[in-house]
C-alpha cells in the first residue's frame, strides 16, 4: 500500500513545527531589530576608526555626531527604530557593566581616600550649580541633570549611566553630552598652561585634572601633557570619581520611585527603575579586583567596551532631533560653562585650602 504524500506532509510539517518551536521566538525579534542593530553598528565602527584617528575627540563623541549626522540628513525609517531603541538602551548597560572588568576597586580606594576631601566638593558643587543656574537660565530638568552629572562624575559615561533610569528624550541627552564635549575640549587645551602659570605640583594638576576635567581620555590628555606623574595621578582620581556613579544612580533610582509613588502610579515598584546594570558592574569590578580577569584579555574587553559605549552613543545619535536641540538655544551651553568654571573653581580652592597644591 503506498503511503499518501500529502498525509505524511501533514505529519513532517506538524513534526517539524513542535521540533521548531522552541527557537521561533527569536526569528521575529531579529527580524525587527536587525535593521536598526546593523545601521547602528556600521556608524559605530566609523565613528570608532574616526576616535582612533583624533583621540582627542574619541569614538563616543564622533558616534553621537554622526549618527546626529545620519539622522538629519536622511531619518531612519519604521523598520530601524526597534534596532535603534535596543541599542540605545540595552547596548548601553552591557557597556557599563564591560567598564567594571577595566576598573580595580583595590587601587581606586586608595587613591580615593587621599582625594576624597575634593572630589566631594566638586560633585557637590557640580549638583548645586547645575540646579542653581539651570533654575535661572529655565534649562528642562533632565538636560539639568544630565549636564550636572556629567561634570560632576565623568562626563559621556556617567550620562550613558543615568539615561536608564531617569529615561530623557534622545535629543537632550545628545544635547548634554555635546556640551560635555565642548568643555572637555577646551579643558585639554586650557589647563596645562594655567596648571604652569599656577606653578602647580604634578600631585597637585593631577588632582585639579582628574576632578575638574569630564572625560576619561580628556583627563589623560590634559594630565599627560602636563607632566607622567600628574598624568599617573589624574587617571587614578578620574577612575575614583567614576566609582561615585553607583550611589548616584541608587538615589536616582530612589527618587524616582518616590516621585511615582507621589504621583499615585498603581502597583509601582523599585524595582522597576532600580538600575540592576550597576549591581552588575560592581560584580565585574570585584571579578577583576580578585585577579580572576587574564592579563592578555585586558586589553580587548576595554576595546569591546569601549565599541559598545560607542554603538549605544550613536544610537542615541540617530535618535536625536537636531531641530529640537537648536530650539534649546545657548542656555544649556551657559549651564554647561557655569557649571564646568565653579568645578574647576572649586577643586584649586579646596587644594589650597588644606595645602595640596
Amino acid at each position: 500500500m503506498r503511503s499518501r504524500p500529502g498525509i505524511h506532509s501533514a505529519a513532517a510539517r506538524a513534526n517539524g513545527g513542535a521540533a521548531g518551536a522552541a527557537p521561533a521566538p527569536a526569528a521575529p525579534w531579529l527580524r525587527a531589530h536587525a535593521p536598526g542593530l546593523l545601521l547602528t553598528c556600521a556608524v559605530a565602527v566609523l565613528a570608532l576608526l574616526l576616535g582612533k584617528a583624533a583621540p582627542l575627540i574619541g569614538g563616543p563623541v564622533f558616534g553621537i555626531v554622526l549618527g546626529i549626522v545620519v539622522r538629519t540628513l536622511r531619518a531612519p525609517g519604521g523598520a530601524f527604530l526597534p534596532g535603534i531603541r535596543y541599542a540605545s538602551k540595552q547596548v548601553l548597560q552591557a557597556s557599563i557593566v564591560a567598564l567594571g572588568l577595566g576598573l580595580s576597586l583595590t587601587q581606586v580606594a586608595r587613591t580615593g581616600l587621599h582625594s576624597l576631601s575634593v572630589t566631594a566638593v566638586t560633585v557637590a558643587t557640580a549638583f548645586i550649580a547645575a540646579w542653581a543656574l539651570g533654575r535661572a537660565l529655565r534649562v528642562r530638568d533632565h538636560l539639568k541633570l544630565l549636564i550636572g552629572v556629567g561634570t560632576a562624575i565623568c562626563g559621556g559615561s556617567a550620562i550613558a549611566a543615568v539615561v536608564p533610569i531617569i529615561k530623557p528624550d534622545e535629543h537632550d541627552t545628545a544635547f548634554a553630552i555635546s556640551t560635555i564635549f565642548l568643555f572637555n575640549l577646551i579643558a585639554v587645551l586650557l589647563f596645562p598652561a594655567l596648571g604652569h602659570l599656577l606653578h602647580l605640583s604634578d600631585l597637585g594638576f593631577g588632582l585639579w585634572a582628574g576632578t575638574a576635567i569630564n572625560d576619561t581620555s580628556s583627563v589623560v590628555a590634559a594630565g599627560y601633557s602636563y607632566s607622567h606623574a600628574a598624568g599617573d595621578y589624574a587617571t587614578i582620581v578620574k577612575l575614583t570619581r567614576a566609582t561615585l556613579i553607583i550611589p548616584i544612580c541608587v538615589v536616582l533610582a530612589m527618587l524616582v520611585a518616590w516621585r511615582e509613588r507621589k504621583r499615585g502610579a498603581t502597583g509601582f515598584r523599585l524595582s522597576r527603575v532600580f538600575p540592576w546594570f550597576i549591581l552588575w558592574f560592581l560584580v565585574a569590578s570585584g571579578v577583576r579586583t580578585l585577579g580572576l580577569v587574564p592579563v592578555p584579555w585586558q586589553p580587548w574587553i576595554h576595546a569591546g567596551a569601549e565599541f559598545l559605549i560607542v554603538v549605544a552613543l550613536t544610537a542615541i545619535g540617530l535618535s536625536a532631533d537636531l531641530r529640537r536641540m537648536a530650539a534649546s538655544g545657548a542656555r544649556p551651553i551657559l549651564l554647561g560653562l557655569g557649571v564646568w568654571a565653579a568645578v574647576a573653581l572649586s577643586s584649586l580652592a579646596v587644594q589650597y585650602a588644606i595645602g595640596q597644591l
